[in-house]
């Protein structure tokens, strides 16, 4: 299948890759000539424009845009509205606020176009595991687009099979995807997805911190534990409860940096966090923890702990996210 994909940065030129690893065909644009032209020598079709793009896609199209939330998107969107034709999709993997997606994808279907809403999960490692894939958007539409979303996916991998799962269950979700609804569903779920994310990370960072602390001089000498915290994050890896990717990242990030030198501490938060609670208070339903996550953040900015500095190595090691020093 072909795609044509807007925005080669992190996660955007690994998708294209991925896709092309498994036969299917991409067209690709990016403001950075060197990202289209890296892409151009692994085999994708370079644009030089928007226009190109469209005109190199064949009918009816699909155009995966992967910038950041806000104007980037919007603009981009807006502009392949008024070139793209009846019947051709467009597909916002990037992380949207879904209220957008909903008036997106009311004003596109006046003009006869299609929108999809696809909530990311992935970051700088999908080329290698895959994406996790949560699909907001009309039925047929998500459908026809199957073979892309299946290849993007993880698969099932050997994740253990969930007991009593009904058989009729849809089978996508196995393999890492799902149809979660209408447009704007998808980015709902990946919204909530990413304020659950919040939290662990948070709880991880605070109990670390708890750990670093325990040889504090305000302790008596007898009750003061050197604790081996890399030592503790890799026992915690093997049989624990608390096991989870966002712990071998934790754990990775101890074996190099045992005091997280490398990292300010300063922790920026990246919109969901902030969209969740405003749904949990919509909602009337009460989030303490992903509310106090979020508060934690904005607290780093100010004085930042250890604990701080573990949720920005986290961040780094599942999206190459770097905080100002």
């Amino acid at each position: 299948m072909q795609l044509g994909i807007v925005g080669l940065g992190r996660m955007g030129g690994n998708i294209a890759r991925r896709l092309m690893l498994n036969g299917h065909t991409t067209v690709v644009y990016d403001r950075d000539e060197k990202s289209r032209t890296v892409l151009a020598n692994e085999g994708s079709t370079p644009a030089h424009d928007l226009a190109s793009l469209v005109a190199a896609l064949e009918k009816p199209r699909a155009v995966w845009v992967m910038l950041p939330a806000g104007a980037p998107t919007e603009d981009t969107i807006n502009e392949l509205a008024t070139m793209l034709d009846a019947d051709d999709v467009i597909i916002d993997g990037g992380n949207t606020f879904y209220k957008d997606d909903v008036r997106r994808s009311l004003a596109l279907k006046d003009k006869n176009l299609h929108y999809v809403d696809v909530g990311t999960s992935g970051g700088v490692w999908g080329l290698e595991r895959g994406y996790c894939m949560m699909i907001g958007g009309e039925t047929d539409v998500v459908t026809r687009l199957d073979p892309i979303f299946k290849t993007l996916a993880p698969g099932i991998g050997d994740i253990p099979r969930t007991r009593d799962r009904a058989k009729d269950a849809d089978p996508r979700a196995e393999h890492g995807y799902i149809h979660a609804g209408p447009p704007g569903a998808g980015h709902f779920v990946k919204m909530i997805h990413n304020g659950i994310e919040y939290g662990m990370m948070q709880a991880f960072a605070e109990g670390f911190d708890i750990l670093k602390t325990k040889n504090s001089d305000n302790l008596p000498v007898e009750q003061r534990f050197d604790l081996n915290l890399g030592d503790i994050a890799e026992v915690w890896r093997r049989g624990s409860v608390v096991s989870s990717w966002l712990l071998d990242l934790t754990a990775d990030a101890l074996a190099t940096d045992p005091q997280l030198n490398a990292y300010s501490g300063s922790v920026a938060d990246s919109g969901e966090g902030r969209w969740t609670i405003e749904a949990a208070m919509e909602q009337a339903v009460p989030v303490p923890v992903l509310s106090t996550s979020l508060f934690a953040r904005f607290r780093s900015r100010q004085q930042s702990t250890y604990g701080d500095k573990m949720l920005s190595a986290m961040r780094f090691g599942f999206g190459g996210h770097k905080e100002p020093k």
